[in-house]
């Protein structure tokens, strides 16, 4: 049993909705802090009561506008000078993570920068989910608790009782993720092969794998404008697919995606709530990971694994 004294959460703006749940599913209310917000667009960081002494767990996922994460480096800024014993970062979605490499010269690694940043301010550990590429945890010189969406879809795919499953992966880069769901699921695995013109535009795609009188699911780490994940769909209904279901972790679902995936042939499309999704899109379904959220810190203030809560 962890002691409610020890420990508290806060989080940014942007995020509440999430760590509200969160906060309910360990018995412990959500901290008070206050954002005070300029005419310039400048913002400050003040937590409401004491936190000396306490282990402190910030949620806030990063995704854009870049106000997200400034607001987690005020907040962590903030505990750090307060006396917090330990200051923890709970990111759901890790912004700038697809940002991992030099793939061309002359650019930035977004991701490394991200993690530079958090480390000067001060966190003691991440907890994070389903990043875009694994190698990221090796930026941080703390510990790196990383949690796998898969504990939330894989129950509900299951759920669904569908017949002649396939798994597919949108890209090969996504083929190691989308193996191991079909190697749980104990179904085939089917690839896409796709070439893209630029950012966010696909210019061709191949399916690698029969589809035909399938029921294919799609299984990607995040949705974007939704392009390839719907061009990938309208390919296997023509490929003779009986019907073709995505599910991602991440909901971006930037720019025209929610009208491309409301106009495609996907039957739906699963994300967890990682990012909050406020358009209108009658196929968009959010899981939420509020409860393995929260067994993490759970597990941590215990000093216990959480490796075994772990579906893959």
């Amino acid at each position: 049993m962890i002691d409610q004294n020890s420990f508290m959460v806060f989080s940014g703006t942007n995020t509440k909705y999430l760590a509200e749940k969160i906060c309910r599913s360990l018995g412990c209310p959500l901290g008070n802090l206050v954002m005070t917000k300029f005419s310039d667009g400048e913002f400050a960081v003040s937590y409401e009561q004491s936190i000396r002494g306490r282990d402190i767990f910030l949620v806030q996922s990063t995704f854009p506008p870049s106000d997200n994460l400034m607001e987690l480096l005020l907040m962590i800024d903030a505990a750090k000078r307060a006396s917090a014993k330990s200051i923890n970062a709970v990111i759901p979605y890790f912004g700038w993570a697809r940002q991992d490499r030099k793939d061309k010269p002359r650019v930035s690694i977004g991701a490394k920068l991200v993690a530079d940043l958090l480390s000067a301010a001060g966190i003691d550990r991440l907890i994070t989910m389903d990043l875009h590429a694994d190698q990221i945890q090796g930026f941080f010189d703390v510990p790196v608790d990383h949690l796998y969406a898969s504990g939330v879809i894989l129950p509900y795919l299951q759920g669904l009782g569908l017949d002649d499953l396939v798994i597919a992966s949108p890209d090969v880069g996504g083929s190691k993720r989308a193996n191991t769901f079909a190697k749980y699921l104990g179904c085939p695995l089917v690839l896409c092969n796709k070439t893209r013109a630029r950012a966010n535009v696909v210019e061709s795609m191949q399916i690698i794998g029969d589809v035909s009188g399938k029921n294919v699911v799609i299984v990607d780490d995040m949705v974007d404008t939704a392009g390839t994940i719907t061009k990938a769909a309208d390919i296997m209904i023509k490929a003779g697919a009986k019907s073709v279901r995505a599910c991602a972790s991440h909901c971006v679902m930037s720019g025209p995606a929610s009208e491309r995936v409301q106009n495609s042939a996907l039957e739906e499309i699963v994300f967890t709530n990682s990012i909050p999704y406020t358009q209108q899109c009658t196929k968009v379904k959010q899981l939420c990971v509020a409860d393995m959220f929260a067994e993490t810190i759970r597990r941590v203030l215990e000093n216990k694994s959480i490796s075994d809560q772990y579906i893959i």
